[in-house]
């Protein structure tokens, strides 16, 4: 069992949405130190405001994108004796608009934030984290790694990356016993900025909160996979029962999927951001 009473946890993205949220969790349990990064100026400066009256708490505005800032913090961190415990790999962005509609940019930063920097960052503590026997890797992935959608194929297949190396990384870390536990986190779209405008005809979008604490829960039981809601377990079996032609009938006929992100408008950032009107982030 993960305990988070003492322990240092660092959360990329983490200063708006769902990531913010857990780094509130994590202190309010009695997390000993937390390390937040976020590209957003503006966001730092909100959170900071939040977070800090709750424990000790470093900010550092960092863009995941950039692998060669990524891969020096190992040894910024251990210079400030700061050994990360957690890693929540919350970071990401989506396009919402049609694949012909995407610039090459829209291609390489999408992949690079969602998928590429987690693997880089994870890869840059792991060593520390097995050689100390311990600690735990969470991965945000996403329903839309099981089922795929218009509007969000890019961003479809940097889920399906996340989710396959999530796993496979969680194997390796228990094949060889070093201690350290994964977890790999396929929500429904959830209500915040980042899925501004989406629209969902049967299933609840999530809401924040109730996402980061059954998160945070999950890290406690070191739970391999968590799907929300619960009916997110069924897609792949859906997949292997049913004909293609039949489950896009059940899933856009009938739940909506495929007009979900007709509407989207996602969050607009003005500050320092290079993301456009039909971008989001968590």
């Amino acid at each position: 069992m993960t305990k988070i009473v003492g322990c240092t946890a660092l959360i990329t993205g983490g200063a708006s949405g769902i990531g913010l949220l857990m780094g509130r969790m994590l202190l309010e349990r009695g997390a000993e130190r937390l390390i937040v990064w976020d590209a957003s100026a503006a966001n730092i400066e909100a959170a900071r405001a939040v977070l800090s009256p709750l424990g000790s708490v470093t900010f550092e505005r960092m863009d995941v994108s950039d692998t060669d800032a990524v891969l020096a913090a190992p040894e910024r961190l251990e210079t400030a004796g700061a050994a990360i415990d957690l890693l929540f790999n919350n970071a990401g962005i989506v396009v919402g608009k049609p694949f012909l509609d995407h610039q090459h940019a829209d291609i390489d930063r999408t992949l690079a934030i969602n998928a590429g920097a987690l693997m880089h960052l994870t890869r840059a503590l792991l060593p520390g984290m097995v050689a100390r026997g311990g600690g735990h890797i969470v991965n945000i992935a996403s329903a839309a790694a099981l089922v795929s959608n218009p509007n969000m194929s890019v961003y479809a297949a940097s889920k399906w990356a996340v989710t396959g190396w999530s796993d496979s990384l969680r194997q390796e870390m228990e094949r060889s016993s070093t201690g350290v536990r994964v977890t790999t986190v396929l929500p429904y779209y959830i209500h915040t900025g980042m899925f501004d405008g989406v629209r969902s005809r049967l299933i609840p979008i999530l809401q924040p909160e109730d996402v980061a604490r059954r998160i945070l829960r999950a890290v406690e039981r070191d739970a391999v996979f968590l799907h929300m809601p619960a009916i997110v377990r069924l897609l792949p079996l859906l997949r292997g029962l049913l004909p293609t032609r039949a489950l896009d009938f059940v899933l856009n006929r009938i739940f909506g999927v495929a007009s979900s992100m007709d509407a989207f408008k996602g969050r607009t950032d003005t500050e320092e951001d290079t993301l456009d009107a039909n971008s989001g982030r968590r």
